[in-house]
């Protein structure tokens, strides 16, 4: 790894190059803060030099110093200001960025929301939200700025010994190119495999932790839990003896820079005091000016070769983000329709990008306003993918899904607006009950949160509670049963008073007679909204008009309830396994 590699990196980016031309201005603006900071320290240290040599030489000239004194007051309150300024700018550049950034990451990470644990670890995702946009976020602060800094700066201190010696102007550049240039190669050419190995060894602990912190009750129950922290503490071992190694080069590289520093402040002597000859006055008293004007310098060049050698970090994290799958693009085009909403599902197949095996195959259905179809299947039929195509989750590899003749994936989230959803699980926030139940629409009343609520049957235990509505949920909803979260889900529905339902397995888990009870509030408070019921087994099933069998991706039989148990063997059979007979 090394700095070549970070520029190929850069050079097809979609995450940090976006920002650059999104901001430049404020970018722009932080950088010339930036310089004029390190020209006021310069300036100061050069006045001030200029000072104490001219009125060291003769007490009385103080009289006749007016301006330096001046400059000097001027200068020493620039550089703070400006300093301040430079970082309030660039500091909210950066959290801009790295705001956006986060935005582009849950964009990118959506497109794959339903596969996401299949496709990446949770470590690996903490890892991107953690560690690499805090290295992105430093890519700009502690490298891109000092950096694009320290090379202006550069040009301005040679440009300026050429107007007095071209000679020396050569030589210093000479001099300061080893402090600009030469040090950082050769600190990313020697850290650079160490400190590739320092991230991976971050990565894959964050994934290790992560997954280990989630079944750490299974590590205790085997009565393994030394042997994790064995494993982890060697983990942490290996970490501390590359930190360890990486800081020893650190600390060698740092002399480096100073050594070098302490040899332009002698040349830089030796070549003032031969350019301005003299005793007690006249063009000597410039010697400390040019003299004492190279220390600010320090300041701007001594961060470049750790700024260099982090792009060998950087250049790792870049990949990672640049591996993800590209967001989808937004619209501020809002599809609306009116009138009764109907779903059409034509010649749909789908494949997942990472498989071959079609999960779908030339599917054809027609839902029309206030139908109740039920879709089964055994696991890994298809029919939850298809529950997700209908919801604009997924898009088809051939055909399509449309409601009213409009492609679902036009609506983007205003789908909400138009089917709604009741999950396996579905989940409870940490805050009011009147606040979980109006996510279904924020601008509820009370009163309203309460007529739902009866529609569902919860009134009563609500009422009964000690805060009534404003009675906090637990995490999760663990004070509810899995019965009565979904009645609150299914408030949430009847709030948001959208024209499709998609019942996705709601009963799953739960004892037969609380299923068939919460079945039938379904459907008596759903009555007149078209109804889309993802389901395992057959309990309920005579509420529905159709019934769609799912087999290896394909529909394997269909019709209204009635039709298939007088004239489908194979029905029947399914029915008396999933009664028990």
């Amino acid at each position: 790894m090394n700095k070549i590699g970070f520029f190929n990196s850069l050079k097809n980016d979609q995450w940090v190059k976006p920002f650059l031309q999104k901001y430049k201005k404020a970018l722009i603006l932080a950088l010339t803060l930036g310089v004029i900071t390190f020209i006021c320290g310069g300036a100061l240290m050069f006045n001030s030099g200029y000072l104490i040599s001219r009125a060291a030489s003769l007490p009385e000239n103080i009289l006749l110093i007016y301006v330096p004194i001046v400059l000097t007051r001027a200068f020493g309150i620039g550089r703070p200001v400006f300093r301040y300024v430079e970082r309030l700018v660039s500091h909210n550049w950066v959290l801009k960025m790295t705001s956006g950034l986060r935005l582009k990451l849950y964009q990118s990470l959506e497109t794959r929301a339903l596969f996401i644990k299949q496709d990446y670890r949770t470590g690996d995702i903490l890892g991107l939200l953690s560690e690499d946009i805090n290295h992105i976020q430093n890519l700009y602060l502690r490298t891109i700025f000092p950096t694009i800094i320290a090379w202006v700066l550069y040009a301005i201190v040679i440009i300026g010994l050429g107007y007095f010696s071209i000679f020396f102007a050569l030589a210093m550049l000479l001099l300061m190119a080893i402090v600009v240039f030469g040090v950082p190669l050769w600190s990313v050419i020697v850290s650079g495999a160490r400190q590739e190995q320092q991230k991976q060894i971050k990565n894959v602990l964050y994934g290790e932790l992560t997954d280990n912190v989630m079944g750490v009750s299974d590590w205790i129950f085997s009565q393994q839990a030394d042997e994790y922290v064995q494993h982890h503490e060697k983990s942490q071992a290996k970490l501390h003896k590359v930190n360890a190694k990486l800081q020893s080069v650190n600390n060698f590289r740092d002399l480096m820079v100073q050594l070098m520093f302490g040899v332009i402040t002698l040349a830089l002597l030796i070549w003032a005091g031969n350019y301005f000859p003299g005793n007690h006055g006249g063009s000597a008293n410039w010697i400390a000016a040019f003299v004492l004007s190279v220390f600010p310098l320090i300041d701007a060049f001594a961060p470049l070769p750790a700024a260099a050698q982090e792009t060998n970090v950087y250049q790792d994290s870049v990949n990672r983000f640049n591996d993800l799958p590209a967001a989808n693009k937004k619209t501020d085009d809002h599809q609306q329709i009116t009138g009764p909403v109907s779903l059409s599902v034509s010649h749909v197949s789908f494949t997942y990008p990472e498989s071959n095996k079609g999960v779908l195959s030339n599917v054809d259905l027609q839902i029309n306003p206030g139908d109740k179809l039920a879709i089964l299947g055994r696991s890994g039929s298809g029919k939850s993918t298809l529950a997700h195509l209908l919801r604009g989750d997924l898009t088809p590899t051939d055909g399509s899904v449309k409601i009213n003749s409009i492609d679902v994936a036009e609506f983007g989230d205003d789908i909400s607006n138009y089917i709604g959803v009741i999950h396996q699980n579905p989940y409870l926030f940490n805050t009011s009950i009147l606040n979980n139940v109006r996510l279904g629409r924020e601008s509820a009343t009370e009163d309203e949160v309460w007529h739902v609520l009866e529609r569902v049957g919860l009134k009563s235990l609500i009422q009964s509670m000690p805060d009534g509505l404003n009675t906090l949920v637990d995490e999760a909803g663990l004070r509810f049963s899995g019965g009565e979260r979904h009645r609150l889900a299914l408030a949430r529905i009847l709030l948001k008073e959208v024209p499709i339902i998609l019942l996705d397995e709601p009963t799953v888990g739960l004892d037969p007679i609380t299923e068939q009870h919460l079945l039938d509030t379904f459907f008596t408070q759903l009555t007149g909204k078209t109804i889309i019921w993802i389901t395992h087994h057959l309990q309920g099933i005579d509420l529905m008009d159709q019934v769609v069998f799912i087999e290896d991706g394909q529909i394997e039989m269909s019709g209204s309830p009635a039709e298939l148990e007088q004239g489908n063997e194979h029905y029947r059979q399914l029915r008396a396994i999933d009664q028990g007979i």
